[in-house]
């Protein structure tokens, strides 16, 4: 590996605002305060945060089993359902008529869903699918445009304990099929067509087309959601229209409980063999990640609009719209268009007409509009009203100072603290990102681990770089939201979460993060190795663009299907190799 040197001389330093880091969750005392329950009780600090945060059905005795390293397990006599935790407990503590999902279609109608109202919603689907014999431990694929219906989707198939693999609407029927085949799918939930830059595009026959290459013998039902009213070929009695089947159930559903190591999904992501990866995260762990980060890094309140700009295809989608929004009683916007359509003032106008308060985006979407609010001066941001926000963020790849700097000033107004959040598909949630009311940030760096995360920049034999110098971004320990069924080639380096080459900027520690090593990851206990090749172009985490949706690294399919792995677990186990 050559040697990596920090080439960065950025040295604007914007300090958290006053105003901001008096209502912050956490604050700098509250962040020393973790960090140190971290190093001192690093079992202990996850099981606190899992007993306050996460309702169960059945406590958990055990809170890390590293027994079985390189998989580990967490919390894993505990029952629990993700489901239960994202809809019911809204409905027992007082949110039941509180706006869930403000869902903005690509036409710009509007449709707001209370928490009662999406509670009914996903029974009604969940006794559905167990009225199609679909039941615990059966994998559903979902191929739905960005809808209300999608989310539903998602949470029906965590009800009842079948694990839900998506799958973004944009990817071909051969993708598709080779998702079917590796998931070992019984059924696929999809929609006629999707509506996006005011065309209609046909999901449903991409389906018929997929299923019909062979293979998908194990499909028995398809699923189709009528969102446009396109035509579409229907083969009776696989398939069955979802106002159709939802019509007959009843609107109350008893969640299935399940154990915290239950998987909760399979997503696939690609390295740089475009062979296609399911990487699978189970419930209890995942969805406490996805709560803390909910929490820590976005700051959210009640009162909050959120809205993350993400396809429910990506992980960002998983964690930041369909889980995490939900699981802390928060109001969401979900976003059927595009960020150009009608015109490239689409996200400042939706920003003003929800009053949103937190926007997280890509930089690929900011460059987009920086160039498009050069052309096209009336879409600029200052000619919208975005006084509501408080919090930006970014995801994705990473982000250029000088874009960095456009976000700050034209849409946050120089006020809003920007999270600039670094993470993978593998890890479920943020792993290095600012605190809105700790941390000062610096334009292009993701800055500081979150507490539990036990990051350090290394070289190749695995020994700490010093401070201003590049090497290898590690993990040393697993971490709740971790994906633990990964696994791969040995190599010589044993030393931890191996998932980047990085480089560190003198200046307060803070990480700049330059391009994924995927050559290998490690966990320092039982040397948990994940392994794909080295890609060079910069990424934040695997297979995401969000804002941009389409050109996500999981779309180069075409170097042969996805990448299938067994351990002791049977199939369910799944590889980023």
């Amino acid at each position: 590996m050559s040697t990596i040197e920090s080439v960065s001389n950025e040295r604007r330093i914007f300090e958290p605002p006053r105003e901001f880091v008096a209502q912050a969750n956490v604050k700098q005392a509250d962040f020393d305060a973790l960090n140190a329950s971290a190093a001192a009780d690093f079992t202990g600090f996850w099981a606190k945060l899992a007993r306050g945060e996460v309702l169960w059905k059945k406590p958990f005795t055990r809170t890390l089993d590293e027994s079985g390293a390189p998989f580990y397990k967490w919390f894993d006599d505990g029952e629990l359902n993700v489901s239960y935790n994202c809809l019911d407990r809204n409905l027992a503590n007082g949110n039941a008529e509180k706006v869930a999902i403000i869902f903005e279609a690509d036409d710009g109608a509007v449709t707001k869903v209370t928490y009662r109202d999406l509670y009914h919603r996903v029974c009604r689907l969940a006794n559905g699918l167990k009225s199609l014999g679909i039941n615990k431990g059966d994998r559903v694929l979902v191929y739905m445009p960005m809808s209300i219906e999608g989310v539903v989707a998602m949470q029906a198939c965590a009800r009842i304990g079948a694990t839900h693999s998506v799958v973004f609407g944009g990817f071909s029927a051969k993708s598709l099929q080779e998702r079917i085949i590796d998931a070992g799918a019984v059924a696929v939930i999809t929609a006629d067509e999707q509506a996006r830059g005011g065309k209609h595009l046909p999901l449903k026959a991409i389906v018929d087309e997929a299923l019909g290459m062979g293979g998908c013998e194990g499909i028995r039902s398809v699923i189709v959601y009528r969102r446009t009213g396109g035509s579409v070929a229907f083969n009776a009695p696989r398939d069955a229209w979802l106002h159709e089947l939802v019509g007959q159930q009843a609107d109350t559903c008893e969640p299935e409980w399940v154990s915290a190591e239950h998987p909760l999904f399979i997503l696939y992501t690609s390295g740089s063999t475009g062979k296609p990866k399911g990487v699978q995260h189970s419930s209890g762990g995942y969805l406490l990640w996805a709560i803390l980060t909910m929490r820590w890094t976005f700051d959210i309140k009640p009162a909050d609009i959120f809205w993350c700009t993400a396809d429910i295809g990506w992980v960002t989608g998983h964690t930041y719209i369909a889980y995490g929004p939900l699981a802390v009683g928060a109001t969401e916007v979900v976003f059927e268009g595009i960020p150009t359509y009608p015109d490239a003032g689409r996200f400042w106008q939706t920003i003003g007409k929800h009053k949103v308060s937190i926007f997280y985006t890509a930089p690929t979407a900011i460059r987009a509009l920086v160039k498009a609010s050069g052309v096209t001066p009336s879409t600029a941001p200052k000619n919208y009203d975005l006084s509501t926000l408080r919090l930006l963020g970014t995801v994705g790849e990473p982000i250029n100072p000088e874009a960095w700097m456009w976000y700050h000033e034209n849409v946050g107004g120089g006020r809003c603290p920007i999270v600039d959040t670094w993470w993978q598909t593998e890890t479920g949630g943020h792993m290095i990102t600012p605190l809105p009311g700790v941390t000062p940030t610096v334009p292009g760096s993701c800055t500081l681990p979150l507490p539990g995360v036990m990051a350090a920049i290394v070289d190749e034999t695995g020994h700490d770089v010093e401070n201003g110098h590049g090497g290898i971004l590690v993990i040393k320990r697993a971490v709740a939201g971790d994906d633990p069924y990964d696994l791969g080639r040995s190599r010589a380096v044993q030393q931890s979460v191996f998932p980047r080459r990085a480089r560190r900027q003198a200046l307060s520690r803070r990480r700049w993060c330059r391009a994924r090593q995927d050559d290998v990851v490690f966990h320092d206990h039982g040397s948990h190795r994940r392994c794909a090749q080295r890609v060079g172009a910069s990424s934040r985490h695997d297979g995401d663009r969000v804002g941009a949706r389409g050109q996500s690294d999981g779309g180069r399919g075409s170097g042969g299907g996805p990448s299938r792995r067994h351990d002791r677990r049977g199939p369910s186990a799944r590889s980023s190799c």
